[in-house]
């Protein structure tokens, strides 16, 4: 005799898609149990004391254009459970050696005009059409395979045929080292060479984000993300348990469906499915250092100590030749570095006076080594000074990544390889991507599309495909 159904759904995993995905259920009007090894909900999005006491780190995700301009997070009243969202003045800026700045400003004209009088023009006929148009670029970028035409078909195609190709094709629009640079850095957060398709998408989606949405951080830390989401669930009647480890599906109560915020090799251990993932590559990783410092980051580049990011890599050959390191499993020699300042615009989050920065290079997958000074020189190169600053480090490397966070697989922070298909058929080809051969059984995690960033869309996605799922199974 089968078991009674407990709960309409059970989303295993309490990160930003699991939160999400069991919220959109929950507004259908489900009963849904969410379960999570932590003691905390937040997956990649969480805030804690890494360094010193009164330094709140982000361990994870920090800056959040995709979650500011999330179509999902639009429709959910996360403010009313405590998220706000803190804009630096200038959203990123990429220093050079000779002490100027590219910055990817709230207009595409400050950002044009931070290129140079060559490139300028190239910039705003690349970008112009676009703004004015994120609620519908974002809906088209961010959607399900089943989810009919393009809201903005003219616009949908135009930046698939921009945007197909990979970065090195795009960079051959600008004529000075700049733009080539500013546009290496965006493609740069897929981890992966500037050669692979669909990476001029990528560093077009950050570039229209800053000018639409901004690249704001959460007040207070990314923790605020996870727990808006979590508290709205509890006031939709979900519930959550954490610090509760799922190791086979038979463990968990009896439901109708049941929403993965896992790892394809995690659900495929938990929900028996054998080799059904057996070809999801997992991409390189991170070696990321929290710091707590005495003061402001001593960049030399004026735009760069008013911006809540920083791109640490001079040239489009230098950040080619770090990303197809990491991507090859050589060692960093020279790292380009994403950072992170929060406390620009957010000085809550340290002692009063004081700061908190992050900052990772990227490494092969597995990597055991110590990066701690190739990162620091280069930091150092456009901040003199800066050691002199460090009160305390976290490092935290691709194992400690892992460690942290299961979906980390060897510590690829991307759940999964950028690279051929596979960047946007994820896991695997399939009319349904989130679902499995086990009826029933879904995939929410950002190994699935639209990939990794802390916005909820494959969350979201999931959940209508569990919707749907649902509605056929009444029929029968």
């Amino acid at each position: 005799m089968s078991r009674a159904v407990v709960a309409d759904a059970v989303v295993v995993g309490a990160g930003p898609n699991g939160l999400t995905a069991a919220v959109e259920l929950a507004r259908a009007g489900l009963s849904v149990r969410v379960y999570e090894a932590a003691d905390t909900v937040g997956g990649g999005a969480r805030t804690e004391e890494l360094t010193l006491p009164g330094f709140r780190h982000d361990p994870c995700s920090a800056v959040h254009p995709f979650g500011v301009g999330s179509p999902v997070f639009a429709g959910l009243p996360l403010a009313r459970h405590g998220l706000e969202w803190l804009h630096p003045e200038v959203p990123m800026a990429h220093p050079f050696p000779d002490g100027t700045a590219a910055v990817l400003a709230r207009t595409v004209g400050q950002t044009a005009a931070s290129l140079g009088p060559r490139d300028a023009p190239a910039y705003r006929r690349l970008l112009s059409p676009y703004v004015g148009h994120w609620d519908t670029v974002a809906a088209d970028f961010f959607r399900p395979p089943w989810a009919g035409p393009p809201k903005d078909l003219y616009r949908f195609a135009r930046f698939g045929l921009t945007g197909t190709p990979p970065v090195a094709v795009l960079a051959r629009r600008f004529h000075d080292p700049k733009a080539r640079a500013l546009f290496a850095g965006l493609s740069g957060h897929a981890i992966c060479r500037l050669t692979e398709p669909f990476t001029g998408a990528m560093a077009m989606m950050f570039a229209l984000a800053a000018h639409e949405r901004g690249w704001p951080v959460a007040r207070g830390g990314s923790q605020a993300i996870s727990d808006a989401l979590a508290a709205h669930l509890v006031e939709l009647g979900g519930t959550i348990a954490t610090g509760t480890t799922v190791r086979k599906l038979d463990e968990l109560p009896p439901a109708r469906a049941y929403v993965f915020d896992t790892s394809p090799t995690a659900l495929a251990r938990i929900a028996s499915l054998g080799g059904h993932y057996r070809g999801y590559r997992y991409g390189p990783s991170v070696y990321k250092i929290d710091y707590a410092l005495d003061g402001p980051v001593p960049w030399t580049a004026e735009a760069a100590r008013r911006a809540g990011t920083v791109h640490v890599g001079p040239t489009y050959t230098e950040i080619g030749d770090a990303l197809n390191r990491a991507v090859t499993g050589r060692a960093p020699q020279t790292p380009f570095l994403i950072t992170a300042q929060p406390t620009v615009v957010d000085p809550g989050r340290a002692p009063e006076g004081k700061h908190v920065f992050w900052a990772y290079g990227h490494v092969p997958r597995g990597w055991r080594g110590d990066a701690t000074d190739a990162v620091e020189r280069q930091i150092e190169r456009f901040a003199p000074g800066f050691r002199d600053l460090v009160l305390a480090r976290c490092v935290t490397g691709p194992a400690g990544l892992a460690a942290r966070n299961a979906n980390y697989v060897e510590g690829d922070i991307a759940s999964g390889a950028f690279s051929g298909l596979q960047s946007v058929l994820r896991p695997k080809l399939a009319a349904n991507p989130y679902a499995t051969p086990r009826p029933g059984v879904f995939l929410c995690s950002s190994a699935t599309p639209p990939g990794p960033g802390v916005h909820g869309m494959s969350g979201h996605n999931a959940a209508k495909a569990v919707l749907r799922h649902l509605r056929l199974s009444a029929r029968r």
